[in-house]
């Protein structure tokens, strides 16, 4: 019996989940039954080409997305990521790459994008990322046919988060059980917001948690009678709801965000850095890539709005934390970044414009030390701070005319994944928030 049939076997798993991550960020599933393991270890489970032409919409094919119904592919699992956990109790999970049937890679795999990018960092410049996410997410309930939150508390209420300790715990332990890490835990801003940071770790484990995190934050909700939506704007006078991403650069196992020990960043993190406030307009087609995530895009909102960086300055897009006892930095913080986006592609993207970067050896502008809503036209375009788009079909033209993020995707996933968000902006840019939330609040 192999190692896996021993753990299915120990935690009495009925099915064996396949998930992948689309280019709508919905979490899709296909199963097979424990004693079919034989069959499906290896190649896993057959899927259409097609999977990638889905939008967070329908079922329904979009339009230019050079997908048809013709073409299979298979989910094959990586055993590696194997999940039993009582978020889905009697049910293993595992995350799988699109490959094709001679078992290479799919070029439209997701997973795939990201691995590509993290072998070009590693063989290109000897570097590795580590990476962080914190989550934001609302605690909903139905009632009178209505959502509404869960709770009312302000920041950081203890009173309000003791309310909600037994599904705290319960996701917490839950995760536990998943050897995914909480890191911190509290109540946010919004009413019935909660936000969770899970331990940083190495970029393609730190996507597949995402997946892993948000299925069973949605499923521990459930069981406490809540629905859990990481919708990044639900409603209009109230917080939205983030994914910052924190991020150190490595080499040889050690963290070299830092010029040495003093305050500055090393030049490979500063390359880096501006590779990324470079190509952050095009970005947040991927990294903010709803219509819904541009209503929480906003001034004075803490969710970087402009291509700026600062000390501590939350709102700037590129935050540099200070760290008790030392000088040095030892991570970045992006806030232009929400769980609607496919963890994949927004880590791959971001690091195809970290490497565009060090290709071109990009300095970093000045320091913004005030918000950059504050300033004038004249004095942002002075210090070369540029505000980000305004809605996604902006978003999208941006990410069509760059060339590095094209070209790092390759055609056929740039294709797939911008006719998926055309659709998506086609049909949503023209709805209000309450329409807008009643078709996704479960989706996120």
């Amino acid at each position: 019996m192999s190692v896996v049939a021993e753990r299915l076997a120990e935690q009495s798993s009925l099915l064996v989940r396949l998930l992948w991550c689309d280019n709508a960020n919905l979490i899709r599933a296909k199963s097979f039954h424990r004693d079919s393991l034989g069959t499906f270890q290896n190649m896993g489970i057959g899927i259409t080409a097609a999977c990638q032409a889905l939008s967070v919409i329908s079922d329904a094919l979009c339009a230019d997305t050079g997908l048809s119904g013709t073409g299979e592919n298979w989910l094959q699992p990586d055993w590696n990521t194997l999940k039993i956990s009582d978020s889905s109790q009697g049910h293993a999970a595992v995350i799988a790459d699109i490959v094709q049937s001679d078992g290479e890679p799919w070029s439209l795999c997701p997973r795939n994008f990201l691995k590509r990018m993290i072998g070009k960092l590693s063989d290109e410049f000897g570097l590795s990322i580590k990476v962080g996410f914190e989550y934001e997410f609302y605690l909903m309930e139905e009632k009178e046919d209505e959502w509404v939150p869960a709770e009312d508390f302000t920041y950081a209420s203890d009173h309000g988060f003791s309310v909600l300790q037994p599904l705290v715990d319960d996701i917490i332990q839950s995760l536990d059980k998943q050897t995914i890490k909480v890191r911190t835990a509290h109540a946010e801003s919004g009413p019935g917001q909660l936000e969770m940071s899970l331990d940083y770790g190495d970029a393609l484990k730190t996507a597949d948690d995402q997946l892993f995190f948000r299925k069973t934050v949605h499923a521990m909700a459930r069981q406490h009678g809540y629905a859990a939506s990481f919708l990044p704007k639900i409603f209009a006078d109230q917080c939205g709801s983030g994914m910052h991403l924190h991020l150190s650069l490595w080499q040889e196992g050690s963290n070299i965000l830092a010029d040495g020990h003093s305050r500055k960043l090393s030049p490979e993190a500063e390359h880096f850095v501006a590779g990324i406030l470079h190509h952050l307009p095009a970005l947040t087609a991927v990294t903010t890539p709803t219509c819904n995530s541009f209503r929480r895009i906003t001034p004075h909102c803490w969710s970087g709005a402009f291509t700026a960086w600062g000390w501590d300055n939350r709102e700037a897009a590129i935050r540099i934390p200070s760290q008790p006892g030392q000088v040095a930095p030892s991570n970045i913080e992006l806030k232009t970044m929400d769980a609607s986006a496919n963890p994949y592609l927004a880590l791959g993207s971001i690091i195809a414009s970290g490497i565009d970067g060090l290709r071109n050896k990009m300095g970093l502008n000045e320091e913004c030390s005030i918000d950059p809503g504050c300033m004038s036209e004249q004095e942002r375009e002075k210090a070369a701070i540029r505000a980000l788009p305004e809605d996604l079909s902006t978003a999208l033209d941006c990410f069509r005319e760059n060339n590095v993020l094209l070209k790092a995707m390759g055609d056929g996933l740039a294709k797939s994944y911008l006719g998926v968000k055309q659709t998506e902006n086609n049909h949503f840019s023209e709805l209000s928030l309450e329409d807008e939330v009643n078709m996704l609040l479960q989706r996120y």
